[in-house]
């Protein structure tokens, strides 16, 4: 196939959206089809260059603006020119909000099927950064949501939570697809390497049990809750990522080690050095550092709502937590801390995570992309004859 992949976020930006985009076109290269990336690109305010070539296939920068440290594409008509000399058999739109609406307004003005990617909780970030307005500017995103995805030919969401939400605000034509994980490089095995040993040992001088959290430092993640964990007796909290929030934490957290921006192999002993991983943000419509945290074979502790609750099963693969209750994340961990098993029950409770996640590689969960692409190429064909 010929896919023409438009996103609101890539390279060098690091976040879901951004490793879902790169690992569908590296899986899509391993299968022999052909893609094109249309992204945001360079400004005067972020200077670091967007690449021009991933996986093979190139890339096509838009001018961007920088908001909230992310990097914005501006819609433009040159949209239609590529798509239309690139001439894909269907347009992949991921996490669609300024970028991905010119991109299925030109794919529909082109007659091109269009699959739009539900990645990105925007009412409820909306909501959060605008204060006593948040209900009224959040209604008003969610409007904003079912007008963009009413152009696409198919919706997918990336959890069950996620594929409720949008049904019940209206958004027709969805089905679920979920994220892959890759169960080889984020893998308890790790934990034995002379490195990942190594890093323990700086984070755990006294034997300290390590509760790590791997994401974006931001208010979105609701990351002050990790105070309830920050005095808990024999245990260090381990923070993996960077963002606006990181010197409001190190004030918060006194206790906590940051380690910044981590990837690849680095990131994989991040995991491994962990023993219990934390999640914290009420927001996700998936949660792909749970999943990979699974993956490398922790017991993973997060909130009740959204995306974890396709991810954990309480009292099996992890704890899940009542957000609204004080208190609820140091009682969730503390269930894994307790007793003289503690360690063979955290142990358990990590590979039995990992047994539900293994089997969701990125190479299946591209072949059911794919499948998702022939529906939506097939129904456009049945429709024009």
């Amino acid at each position: 196939m010929r896919v023409a992949i438009v996103t609101e976020s890539f390279l060098p930006a690091l976040n879901g959206v951004t490793t879902s985009v790169c690992k569908i076109l590296e899986n899509l290269r391993a299968g022999g089809h052909e893609a094109l990336v249309v992204a945001p690109g360079t400004s005067p305010w972020s200077p670091t260059a967007t690449p021009e070539w991933y996986a093979g296939f190139p890339v096509h920068p838009v001018t961007s603006v920088p908001v909230r440290q992310f990097r914005v594409g501006l819609p433009s008509y040159e949209l239609e020119t590529v798509l239309h000399r690139f001439a894909p058999d269907v347009v992949h739109v991921s996490s669609p909000f300024v970028l991905g609406v010119r991109g299925l307004t030109a794919a529909r003005a082109l007659g091109l099927p269009s699959v739009a990617v539900y990645q990105t909780d925007m009412p409820s970030y909306i909501r959060q950064h605008s204060g006593p307005a948040g209900d009224l500017t959040s209604r008003a995103a969610w409007r904003w949501i079912r007008r963009i995805h009413q152009q696409a030919d198919l919706t997918l969401a990336p959890s069950t939570a996620a594929l409720h939400d949008l049904a019940d605000h209206d958004v027709p034509r969805v089905a679920l697809w979920g994220r892959g994980v890759d169960a080889d490089l984020f893998h308890p095995g790790r934990a034995a390497d002379e490195q990942t040993r190594a890093l323990r040992a700086r984070l755990a001088p006294h034997g300290e049990v390590l509760l790590g959290y791997v994401g974006r430092l931001a208010p979105e993640k609701e990351l002050h809750r990790l105070a309830e964990l920050d005095d808990l007796p024999g245990t260090r909290l381990v923070l993996v990522g960077e963002g606006p929030s990181r010197e409001q934490l190190a004030e918060l957290l006194p206790g906590a080690a940051f380690l910044g921006r981590q990837e690849g192999i680095d990131l994989a002993r991040a995991y491994a050095a962990f023993d219990v991983f934390v999640h914290t943000g009420t927001r996700e419509t998936f949660g792909q550092t749970l999943q990979e945290a699974a993956a490398a074979g922790l017991p993973v502790v997060a909130p009740a709502r959204g995306g974890p609750l396709d991810l954990v099963e309480d009292g099996r693969t992890g704890a899940l937590f009542d957000p609204d209750l004080p208190g609820a994340v140091r009682a969730a961990v503390e269930s894994l801390l307790v007793g003289p098993d503690a360690a063979d029950r955290r142990a358990r409770t990590g590979a039995a995570g990992r047994t539900l996640v293994v089997g969701r590689s990125w190479p299946a969960l591209v072949e059911e992309l794919l499948g998702h692409y022939g529906r939506v190429v097939s129904e456009a064909a049945h429709a024009a004859a």
